[in-house]
């Protein structure tokens, strides 16, 4: 049965008729069909799309079953999650813009981190995590364990030993709905990210072994098979907000098991859709047209492709309010 339209749908089906605007409805109306026709979903987030607040729309599709695998980057696993326990510490400066080299060493000084217009403070939200994982890394160590970076975060969130510390309504962390459903994630480049660093810090001073954290060839061990599974039928469809490491590194596992494991009859992602703010460009991956990825082995010919040139945390919650008929 068809899906009825809610007001924001109708808003844009009314709306958004032309140029950026049209695609972002034709990109939508694409990824229900999809998933209506009992197509798989990953969605990919770079960027700082957790501290964007986008786990008030994404975690609503993790629950309705939207979305069935998440390829993130690591400051946007653990920046949901600081969002979480330390909301109303945030400090918002509209006039980012304006702010001096001074001002900016004064809120370093304060122990703000600035994103864009949104400062996290380090000690109510890094460090309010940072004892709990601490103890799960050692644990897990003293145990002859080894985990993912998001199993870490799946065991924490689980544990209940940040209830107390919830500063926002729960339903909106994308990382507790994805807790919730074991949904599957990669997380490449972890490293690079503050929980990442934290990590490697210890390692350098002898208090954690490495390989206490699984590493990213084996994420992409582990993505390989996943592929292979759930790639049949409608096969898999690939949503990607932004680019980057976050994007690329799951969309190369399809040309891998062709070329490099040397497997057939393994298709190719089924649908393709990305909002970026990085224009066609020389040499940039973030700006390349999907035409490109068939050259790559990533997409098909027929693959059902979209590029949405606009801002994410605009375009975003309103094809997954498409999506979920609102």
């Amino acid at each position: 049965m068809k899906q009825k339209k809610g007001p924001v749908s109708q808003f844009l089906e009314h709306n958004f008729l032309h140029f950026n605007a049209a695609t972002v409805v034709d990109a939508a109306q694409a990824y229900a069909a999809h998933i209506d026709n009992k197509g798989s979903m990953l969605i990919s987030l770079a960027g700082a799309m957790s501290t964007a607040e986008l786990g008030i729309s994404l975690a609503e599709m993790i629950r309705e079953g939207k979305v069935d695998i998440i390829s993130c980057t690591g400051a946007n696993l653990e920046e949901d999650i600081m969002n979480l326990v330390a909301h109303t510490q945030y400090k918002r400066i509209p006039n980012y813009r304006d702010l001096t080299a001074q001002d900016e060493l004064d809120l370093l000084h304060s122990h703000y981190n600035r994103v864009t217009d949104t400062c996290i403070p380090e000690e109510d939200a890094f460090r309010k995590i940072q004892r709990h994982i601490e103890r799960l890394w050692k644990n897990a160590e003293e145990n002859g364990e080894r985990y993912f970076p998001h199993e870490y975060l799946y065991q924490l969130l689980r544990s209940g030993v940040l209830e107390k510390e919830y500063d926002i309504d729960p339903k909106n962390s994308w990382m507790l709905a994805a807790a919730e459903r074991n949904l599957p994630l990669v997380v490449p480049g972890w490293e690079d990210s503050t929980l990442g660093n934290i990590f490697a810090s210890y390692v350098i001073k002898g208090e954690l072994q490495a390989a206490t954290v699984k590493s990213g060839i084996e994420y992409m061990v582990w993505l390989a098979g996943y592929y292979e599974q759930h790639a049949v039928g409608q096969g898999i469809g690939f949503f990607q907000i932004g680019g980057g490491i976050a994007g690329d590194f799951s969309m190369c596992v399809a040309p891998m098991l062709v070329q490099d494991l040397e497997k057939e009859d393994i298709l190719k992602w089924r649908y393709y859709c990305q909002i970026t703010d990085s224009t066609t460009s020389y040499g940039s991956y973030s700006g390349c047209t999907p035409n490109e990825k068939i050259t790559w082995g990533k997409l098909d010919v027929d693959t059902p492709s979209y590029v949405i040139e606009s801002d994410a945390t605009i375009v975003a919650p309103l094809i997954f309010a498409w999506i979920l008929g609102k």
